[in-house]
């Protein structure tokens, strides 16, 4: 990894997991690393292990909810009136395979926040982002992407269908590679790289939450195979700081681990599902999401 003095980083969801290990190499490079959490406490408790492994390294808390509009406002403020750029946007925190429930915005939960809120924080920062490759907006996505079928821009809040939650979850990370790849669309040349990445099959807090939510039989089943399926958070994490510091990434490149099924392993360009990639889809869903949230991108 480059060196990361003199460079600022936010990143969402940053005080466990993926995010906390993003956090900590970015860190320990010596970037100025903003940690952007829902929970002010554990997120000051993460500030304090990073310094200990980072002595040197200028470590900050913002409150973010992302289910919230408000909130992202509000955060995104907090970014503005304290630093004068933003090098690296990294939009890493998510919910998964939660029961049907909404945003304080009355949107689908997993969708408003995995998607709605990245896409309104990334356009109120955007101006702080400088014109050059180096900066880059890394989205995190999933291999769930693929998973619930066709993206429904009508239904998006699930009015019309019995509600499932990991078609909801494969919606919202599907929704994360449409943005990256129009965001980098619309930027031109010599400007700021829109990256996706994923971490395969991240060992992480979220994921055992998710678990939670399955029978008894897929919980002993999953955990008989964890090992072979899972890696840790700081090789999950590995995909999304390639995205972030590689000088030889590309925009609307999308990184994931090279192992099995892109479980595990080193972090490689890999290929996004058909519907990714749909241009007609990409467009519509940015048009749809700034109706939606309100927020509008000069690009």
């Amino acid at each position: 990894m480059p060196n990361q003095h003199g460079r600022t980083a936010v990143i969402t969801g940053a005080n466990t997991g993926i995010g906390f290990e993003t956090a900590k190499a970015l860190a320990l490079r010596g970037a100025t690393v903003v940690l952007a959490v829902r929970d002010l406490d554990k997120g000051k408790h993460a500030a304090e292990e990073l310094r200990t492994a980072a002595p040197t390294a200028h470590i900050a808390v913002q409150h973010l909810d992302l289910s919230s509009l408000a909130s992202v406002r509000a955060a995104a403020e907090g970014v503005r009136s304290t630093y004068p750029q933003v090098d690296l946007l990294i939009n890493n925190a998510g919910v998964m395979y939660t029961p049907h429930r909404t945003t304080i915005d009355g949107f689908e939960l997993q969708f408003g926040t995995n998607h709605l809120g990245h896409f309104a924080l990334t356009a109120l920062l955007w101006d702080l982002l400088p014109p050059t490759p180096a900066t880059r907006v890394v989205t995190v996505s999933s291999a769930g992407h693929r998973m619930g079928g066709p993206l429904d821009l009508d239904d998006l809040n699930w009015h019309r269908r019995p509600y499932n939650r990991t078609a909801a979850y494969g919606h919202s990370k599907l929704a994360n590679l449409l943005f990256t790849y129009e965001l980098q669309r619309r930027l031109p040349d010599g400007g700021p790289l829109a990256v996706a990445a994923h971490p395969g099959g991240a060992d992480t807090t979220g994921s055992k939450t998710a678990m939670s939510h399955s029978s008894i039989l897929t919980r002993t089943a999953f955990a008989a195979i964890r090992p072979l399926l899972l890696q840790s958070p700081a090789m999950g994490a590995l995909p999304i700081l390639r995205a972030a510091t590689d000088p030889q990434v590309s925009g609307a490149e999308y990184y994931g681990p090279r192992g099995f099924q892109q479980s595990k392993g080193h972090p490689k360009a890999v290929r996004s599902s058909p519907q990714s990639h749909d241009a007609d889809l990409q467009r519509h869903l940015w048009a749809r999401s700034e109706e939606l949230t309100g927020v509008t991108f000069p690009v």
